[in-house]
């Protein structure tokens, strides 16, 4: 089982440490593409309209400078760097040690610098999104589709791929529709079904959590999942085609 997260927005600036060291990444094969951004990022936020550039505020203009000089910046691993309402939720902290294991192996985050990381990867924190454009790269949910299509499918054989992504780093990378399900979350009033934004965050790291805390065999198929997640919510499965992921459907309560 394979557990597919975006990164956060907001993200925890290592306090000290040596900076990223690039060989140790996973899928080093898109190193050459890893720094191609990261020299465009550097770039627009180096520029007087960075923040309109990259859209956003004012109040990041801190993380915005930052991203001038992430060569040099301090890592940390991956689960330690991204914060919010998906990670909170997930708590990889709280987890035993052989959940944190469990965790390194299973979660991949589809990042708009990285292209895609383990939780154990060093980073320093940065701040851009995938539905970003930069000079020279152009958008980058388009430029990474045809670099993590390549990289990650030998990744994919066999496993069942739980994709917990928002829609914007979803369009970054098509994984196999029959091995894949997605993650959708709503609440129902008076059997209208209406989508939520926040609490799908948090839900969908709550689900992370659970399969990676859960006893009992780890889901191979998504009938499976389902099962799974029934433990804690209410839930069904939408079937998917040879052209559409599965998509497991979590209905909270009103």
């Amino acid at each position: 089982m394979l557990i597919l997260l975006p990164p956060s927005e907001g993200k925890t600036p290592a306090a000290a440490g040596s900076a990223v060291d690039w060989p140790s990444l996973s899928f080093p094969v898109l190193n050459t593409y890893r720094a191609k951004v990261l020299e465009a990022l550097g770039t627009v936020s180096a520029h007087e309209d960075a923040l309109t550039l990259l859209g956003v505020g004012a109040s990041l203009r801190d993380d915005v400078d930052r991203n001038t000089r992430l060569h040099a910046e301090p890592a940390a691993p991956a689960h330690q760097i991204y914060s919010g309402v998906l990670y909170d939720a997930l708590g990889y902290r709280s987890l035993t040690p052989v959940q944190r294991r469990k965790a390194d192996e299973s979660v991949l985050v589809v990042s708009a610098l990285w292209g895609a990381i383990r939780f154990a990867d060093r980073v320093p924190a940065y701040r851009l999104s995938m539905g970003t454009s930069l000079p020279d790269v152009g958008r980058l949910a388009t430029f990474w589709k045809p670099q993590l299509a390549e990289a990650l499918k030998p990744l994919t054989a066999g496993h069942l791929l739980v994709d917990c992504r928002s829609s914007t780093y979803a369009a970054a990378w098509t994984p196999p529709p029959a091995q894949t399900v997605a993650v959708n979350v709503f609440t129902e009033v008076n059997g209208v079904r209406k989508v939520v934004s926040h609490f799908a965050k948090h839900t969908r790291g709550e689900l992370a959590r659970h399969l990676l805390a859960r006893r009992g065999n780890t889901p191979q198929n998504p009938a499976q999942l389902l099962n799974a997640a029934k433990e804690k919510w209410e839930a069904e499965l939408v079937e998917g085609s040879a052209r559409k992921p599965h998509a497991l459907n979590i209905i909270l309560p009103n």
